[in-house]
C-alpha cells in the first residue's frame, strides 16, 4: 500500500474565534478541517475546564487540517492572521496518507 507524505495541522483557539480562523482556511484554500471541542486543559495561565466556564468566551476548540506541504505556508499565514491578537496554539507534524488526491 503506498502511503504519501502530508502536514497534519492542528490549532487550538477560543471557540468564540471559530468561525474567523475557518473563515480565513478556506480563503487561503485549505480543502477541509475538522472542528472538535476542547473540554479542558492546563497552560500558562494555570488549569481550565470548559464546564467551569461562565463567560461566552469561554471554551476552546481544536480545528485540525491535514494539507500536502506545498499548501502549509498559506496556511499557517491564514492562522497566524487570526491568532496574532488571541489564545492559541498551532502544532505541524509529518504525517501520511493513503489517498492523497483528498488533499
Amino acid at each position: 500500500m503506498q502511503t504519501h507524505k502530508a502536514k497534519r495541522v492542528e490549532i487550538t483557539i477560543e471557540a468564540v474565534m471559530e468561525r474567523r480562523l475557518t473563515e480565513a482556511l478556506d480563503d487561503a484554500g485549505v480543502a477541509g478541517y475538522t472542528v472538535l471541542p476542547v473540554l479542558g486543559g492546563s497552560g500558562r495561565s494555570g488549569k481550565w475546564s470548559r464546564e467551569g466556564q461562565v463567560s461566552r468566551a469561554s471554551g476552546m476548540v481544536n480545528v485540525v487540517c491535514i494539507v500536502r506541504p506545498e499548501r502549509l505556508a498559506p496556511l499557517l499565514d491564514a492562522a497566524l492572521g487570526i491568532l496574532d491578537r488571541h489564545i492559541g496554539v498551532v502544532n505541524v507534524t509529518d504525517c501520511d496518507v493513503l489517498r492523497a488526491e483528498r488533499f
